[in-house]
């Protein structure tokens, strides 16, 4: 039977509950889907009380929630928990970025030995090269040598949040200090993927919390390590107008089990500002499948209310 994925009410868990799983990543480990996310609650999602949680689904529709990902929730304010599997240590690898001080942010890393969890963290404080780190997306190659793409606050001389990406040492744990170089500015919001041998890198104007959503800029290059070619931007119209009203937050590879299985490449999207209640954890999410041209380059997302898979 297909599974129908709509985008216009809050998803709701099994527990009965409005999904309160944001600015994260779906990911597909061992036959199960697992949704991993900041949990809002009823704030304005600058303050302490974030943390991050996780949900898991046999068919992207019924949402069990396993609780806080983190055995110990640091002291700081929390973001942008992302998820991958390490094939050479069967390890599962949680980075996700926190403030102790906004907007002071450092990137933290920790690791279960299970999809949900908990994760212990293992390092509060990963270094980079590049200074002040915001937004990122861990990407895991064929060969399993891990990446970290990620922006820089601080001004780049063109102008602040740059972007660039870095590869990670053999457990994915912190950086080997080796950086492709900063290859656009004023955006944020990242997601890296591999298609076809290419690699892509899609991410979008500032937009912090803002509920007139980004754009999602696609960039392409042979290595993970770049250089990176600008292709187009899959969420913006001719006249330049944001078509999807949200904030990339994951674009992600999956299979879709079944005799006619197939993969499919999903784009996630916080639709921020559009929670019914007023209840900023109750925020819609837009997913929508991505579909490429002859060449590769993704097509302009349509603002679907609801597709089968």
């Amino acid at each position: 039977m297909p599974t129908t994925i709509q985008n216009t009410t809050p998803r709701v868990g099994t527990d009965g509950n409005v999904i309160d799983c944001h600015d994260g990543c779906l990911r597909y480990f061992a036959g199960r889907y697992y949704w991993y996310g900041t949990a809002y609650g009823d704030t304005d999602g600058f303050v302490k009380t974030n943390r991050y949680v996780v949900y898991s689904s046999p068919d992207l529709q019924a949402w069990t929630n396993h609780g806080d990902l983190l055995t110990a929730p640091l002291d700081g304010v929390c973001y942008r928990p992302y998820v991958s599997f390490n094939p050479k240590t069967n390890t599962y690898v949680l980075w996700f970025n926190w403030y102790p001080v906004l907007w002071e942010g450092q990137f933290g890393v920790a690791t279960s030995d299970t999809p949900a969890g908990p994760y212990t963290v293992v390092n509060p404080d990963a270094k980079v090269t590049q200074p002040q780190p915001g937004d990122h997306f861990p990407f895991v190659d064929d060969d399993g040598t891990g990446y970290l793409i990620y922006t820089s606050i601080p001004d780049q001389g063109d102008g602040d949040h740059g972007m660039s990406v870095e590869r990670l040492n053999g457990d994915m744990t912190a950086s080997t200090g080796e950086n492709c170089g900063i290859f656009d500015t004023r955006v944020e919001a990242p997601s890296m993927f591999k298609r076809d041998g290419k690699y892509y890198a899609v991410f979008g104007n500032t937009c912090c919390f803002c509920p007139e959503g980004a754009g999602a800029k696609v960039f392409r290059a042979d290595s993970p390590m770049g250089p990176w070619t600008l292709l187009t931007d899959m969420n913006r119209d001719n006249d330049g107008n944001v078509i999807v009203p949200a904030q990339q937050t994951d674009i992600i590879e999956l299979p879709t089990p079944g005799k006619q299985a197939e993969t499919v490449w999903l784009w996630l999207g916080d639709l921020w500002g559009s929670r019914p209640d007023g209840i900023k954890g109750h925020d819609l999410q837009h997913w929508e499948p991505v579909t490429f041209a002859d060449d590769g380059t993704p097509q302009r997302l349509q603002r679907v209310e609801r597709f089968e898979l």
